[in-house]
Formats: C-alpha cells, structure tokens, sequence
C-alpha cells in the first residue's frame, strides 16, 4: 500500500462518516425539524434555533466536543448550574412584581398551576422513572425553561435533552394549548367579566417585595436559593432607580449571551444514544399532560376565586399561573377580549404568570429537598 493510500485510509478512519450511524442520521434530521420550526414557523427562535443547531452538532461524529474547549466549557456552564441562574437575573430585570404586589391574592392562582407538575411526577414514577428523574419531568408542566434544565442538571442529566425540548415547545405552543383549555372549563358570561383597575404600588413596595421573597423563600428551600436569589437580584436592579445600566445589561446583552450558550449547551446533550429510545417520547407526552393540567388547575381555581369574590374575578387569569412569561399573560388578555372587547385582562393576568415563575422555582426547590 503506498503512502497516498494510507494517508487516505488515515483520513476515513478519522473522520465522522467511518462511524457514522443511522441515528446520528436521524438525530441531525430532528435538528433540522427544530431549525424550521424556529425560523419558518417562529416557535420560540430565540431559544429553539441555537438548541437545534446544537442537536446537529451532537451527532457529528469525532468532533472531540468532551475535550477541553469551547464546547466542553459551553457544557460546564449547564452540569455546574451557571446558566440557568443567569437567565434567571435576566428575567427579573425584565418582570414588573407591581400587579403581584397590587393583587396578593393571585399568588394563589400561580401555585394552583403547578398541580400539573405533581401529576406529571407521579405518570413518570408509574411509568417506570426514577423519582429523581420523575421530579425533573414534572417541573416541564411549570412551562419554564431554565428551572427544567436546572432540575434536569442536578437530578437527571441523561435526560437533558428531552426535557428542555419539551419544556421549550410547549412553551412556544401557549397559544394553542391553552385557548381550548381555557374555554372548556370557563362559560361565556364568566370569560366576559370586567376587572377593575389594579392599585398603584408604591416604589418602596416593589424594592421590599424581592428582598423579602429572597430571605423568605431562600431560608425555606436553600437548594433553589440560587434561581430565586438571581430572579431578585434582577428585579432590584429594575426598581431600585440607581442601577439602570446593571438593569439594562442584565436584560439585553447578558440573558442574550447567555440564552445562546444555554440553548446551544442544550442541543449538545442530544445526542442519538441520549435521545433516540422510548422514554424521550413518554418525557414529551408527560409534558403535555402536565401543562394541560396546569392550565386547567389554574383556570379552575380562579373559578373558585370568581365566586368567593362575588364575581369580580375573571377566571381565564389563572391560566397565566404557568410561568411562560409574557406570553401566558397574553393568552388571557386574548381569550378575554374574544368574548368581550372592553375586557383588558393584561395586568392582572400578570399577577398569577409572575407567581407562577415563583412558584414553579418552589416546587423545584421543594423535589429537590425531597429527593437529591
């Protein structure tokens, strides 16, 4: 064999197609599926394009991702929990607490909603999961995704992948899933009730709520102390008025750096021997349960609170007690002024959504007392 002909076979036998197989095949497929979604149909782009890219990646095969590098680093950043925490910071920079604050009662609505974490944690325990790995399934019905992957991280990550797929699609699919939802268990005079204007809340309120929430819940639940704490931190830097510029970044260029490497770390973990087997269809299937449940325990109990309250409240504001924040809140207001234009359901939709962020970071915190 002369020497071109090694040098060729050394070039086969290093490269990813002398190992390449069908599921890597099929994985990269997936991948590309969850591209067109993003960019064709705009199903949460920011988070579910840099996810599928990564799914791609995966699958290639001899990259030495699991060398020291920007990839391995990029992974690092999801196994020691740092991501998470940091879209956390974000997210609180973004999040007004005023109707919270203005309306306490609709705490109450963010916690019903997570009923559906709890039905989902026990199907996957009767299924055959783990209870630790149950715990990380369930969180998916809260629709919010970096306290999936946080949960995912600590109790299951061999199920990474699966998970935050299934929480950022149903995330992207409120607006499908709910409506129907809502307009089952809700009449028509009921999806047609009027709320009044929330109260003003005061500078002092807004700046004393999250570090009160912080010490309260930290002490309570320290395995979450870090998601809370960061989600604080943020809403500080938002309503304190001495720190626009640490608000500013915390919102726009550092949860958008941060989003890339959390999303794209994501898609790194699909691998085809991580992914491709029955339970990632069981995990997709529970998370459906579990945010339908959710919406449904929410819009149920606000029923309850519309006849406790005489009437006064509408009850399509407790679908919002899932956290996808914004978009759960504007689900409400949707569905609200289909049945009657003057409703403007908003705000007060935003109490329960804002609870249910909280809320779902509890639960977490709960299962993980519980189980780690």
């Amino acid at each position: 064999m002369d020497a071109f002909t090694v040098a060729l076979q050394a070039v086969w036998n290093n490269s990813g197609y002398s190992v390449f197989t069908f599921g890597n095949l099929a994985m990269i497929i997936v991948g590309l599926g969850l591209l067109y979604l993003s960019i064709v149909k705009k199903y949460e782009p920011l988070l579910l394009a840099p996810i599928a890219f990564g799914c791609v990646l995966a699958n290639f095969p001899n990259t030495g991702f699991d060398e020291p590098g920007v990839m391995s680093a990029i992974g690092m950043g999801i196994k020691m929990e740092i991501f998470p925490p940091l879209i956390f910071l974000g997210v609180g920079a973004m999040t007004d607490f005023g109707p919270l604050i203005a309306n306490p009662s609709t705490v109450l609505l963010g916690a019903a909603a997570q009923f559906g974490v709890f039905v989902a944690l026990a199907g996957a325990m009767a299924l055959g999961f783990t209870e630790a790995q149950a715990c990380a399934i369930g969180i998916i019905g809260g629709a919010d995704g970096p306290t999936a992957i946080y949960m995912a991280s600590k109790l299951a990550p061999e199920l990474l992948g699966a998970i935050a797929v299934a929480a950022y699609s149903y995330m992207s699919l409120v607006p499908l899933i709910q409506p129907p939802i809502m307009k089952f268990f809700t009449t028509k005079k009921e999806r047609e009730i009027e709320m009044g204007q929330l109260r003003e809340v005061t500078k002092f309120e807004r700046v004393v709520f999250p570090i009160v929430s912080t010490i309260l819940i930290s002490l309570l639940l320290p395995p979450i102390a870090s998601l809370i704490g960061m989600l604080m931190l943020g809403n500080i830097f938002r309503e304190s008025g001495v720190t626009d510029r640490l608000s500013d970044t915390a919102q726009n260029s550092l949860i958008n750096i941060v989003t890339i490497f959390l999303a794209l770390g994501t898609g790194l973990t699909m691998s085809a021997e991580n992914f491709l087997h029955l339970k990632t269809l069981e995990i997709i299937a529970l998370g459906l349960v579990a945010f339908a449940v959710g919406t449904a325990a929410g819009v149920i109990f606000g029923k309850l609170m519309c006849k406790v309250s005489g009437g006064k409240v509408n009850p399509l504001i407790g679908s919002a007690g899932v956290s996808a924040v914004p978009m759960a809140a504007r689900v409400s207001q949707i569905v609200g002024q289909q049945a009657n234009p003057r409703n403007y359901l908003l705000m007060h939709a935003m109490g329960p959504n804002v609870a249910g962020v909280i809320g779902t970071a509890v639960a977490a915190g709960t299962m993980l007392a519980m189980f780690q």
